[in-house]
């Protein structure tokens, strides 16, 4: 087949990959220049983890993981209110948890590719006509190409399914919080084993040392904390963070005025997607673009490498018959997806409680998870994946980690 994917994230190179493997003839649009960069980090569990170990990506992938100590929590006067050490998440895991910079997977991913698939930077699809048989795709500047199959793995706000389905405004569910994340080059304290994390009532702030002496913030805070007006620049996003957390205390003033020195800030709301369908005649979404659960989920990398092998697998499996493959697709993955979906809205209380109890209150669970029982009682359900990866044959066993590897997990110190 031809097949068209807008979006070279972690669900687009994933989904290229295991296409191209199978002698599919792909073309990758990114509407970036090049690969990008930065971005929050995250932790790879469950089935991100066995989709990347099917890969033969795991060695490479640990060697990127971010090591730290603990998960600390503090007050204004940066007194530790809470917290746990990272092995609680290890031992949760079963040891299979690494801590990742999102764009480190894709871009380890993409490096897979070897020269396979075709990439057209700077560019997107804007128009899919759809026959039945084939899709003609538009692009914003590249001529127009026949494909057999497109696919959207471009995100939250996925061009392709505004296409095909409708506007965001059908299937994007906000959650009532706002996130932003920013890079800052020699910030100090750095903490170089740690994550730190601040909250007041509606408002959570954290720091997190990466790579070549930068910092990587993030700022969560509740709706309510916003500007009524719209907030559509970089300015804007800039003077609404600093009016919501100048109060806070703690380092937010230093990290407020690292705020004004930086370009390139992301901001955007903490929504779900929801939909009956992923799949419409030749159209099929992948990723955060057809169940996004959401940045507090924790696990929407991971189920994008989940979506992208099993869309794989079944067009493996039902060979010409696309249909079939599409709609067994979601049969297999979407229960999964729901599920992460319900999780990830019960967990919104306890990164941005709206009260001083309610932080304190969260505060003394996260000192909880340092004994015996508690991390079961209050996380090991975020941590048991219901969800079995269908064998498709479409890698070989030695793909996966040998037992005498020297790439071991290293243990993994905590993540937003």
């Amino acid at each position: 087949m031809r097949v068209a994917i807008n979006g070279a994230g972690i669900a687009g190179t994933a989904l290229a990959y295991w296409l191209s493997k199978m002698g599919h003839e792909v073309l990758l649009v990114e509407r970036a220049p090049e690969l990008r960069t930065g971005g929050y980090i995250l932790n790879l569990w469950g089935v991100g983890y066995e989709a990347v170990e099917k890969m033969g990506l795991l060695p490479k992938l640990l060697e990127l993981q971010y090591e730290t100590d603990e998960l600390r929590m503090v007050d204004s006067r940066g007194r530790t209110r809470g917290g746990y050490p990272s092995q609680v998440l290890q031992s949760l895991a079963n040891g299979r948890i690494a801590t990742l910079a999102r764009t480190d997977i894709a871009t380890a991913i993409y490096g897979l590719l070897d020269n396979r698939v075709e990439t057209i930077f700077g560019d997107s699809i804007v128009t899919i006509d759809d026959d039945g048989a084939h899709a003609h795709v538009g692009f914003e500047h590249a001529p127009q190409r026949e494909v057999d199959l497109v696919v959207g793995a471009d995100g939250l706000h996925s061009k392709i399914r505004q296409i095909t389905f409708g506007p965001d405004r059908q299937f994007e569910y906000p959650m009532g919080c706002h996130v932003a994340s920013f890079e800052v080059s020699g910030y100090r304290p750095r903490d170089d084993n740690l994550y730190v994390a601040h909250t007041a009532p509606g408002r959570y702030v954290a720091r997190f040392p990466v790579r070549d002496d930068k910092t990587l913030f993030f700022m969560l805070l509740r709706n309510e904390y916003l500007p009524g007006t719209l907030i559509t620049g970089e300015s804007e996003r800039k003077a609404a963070l600093t009016t919501a957390f100048s109060d806070m205390g703690w380092e937010c003033p230093a990290i407020l005025s690292a705020l004004e020195k930086t370009d390139g800030i992301y901001f955007d709301s903490i929504s779900q997607v929801r939909m009956d369908g992923w799949t419409k005649s030749r159209v099929a979404l992948v990723g955060d673009a057809a169940a996004c659960p959401s940045l507090i989920a924790g696990e929407g990398a991971g189920l994008a490498l989940a979506e992208a092998y099993v869309l794989a697998g079944e067009i493996h499996a039902h060979g010409a018959d696309l249909d079939s493959a599409l709609k067994h697709y979601q049969r297999r993955i979407a229960p999964y997806a729901t599920r992460k979906q319900r999780y990830a809205q019960s967990l919104v209380p306890s990164f941005v409680p709206k009260t001083g109890l309610g932080v304190r209150a969260r505060d003394l669970a996260t000192l909880l998870m340092r004994l015996p029982v508690f991390p079961k009682l209050l996380m090991g359900r975020y941590f048991r994946d219901a969800m079995r990866m269908p064998e498709y044959g479409m890698y070989s066993p030695e793909a996966r980690t040998p037992p005498n590897s020297p790439f071991k997990p290293s243990p993994l110190r905590g993540s937003i």
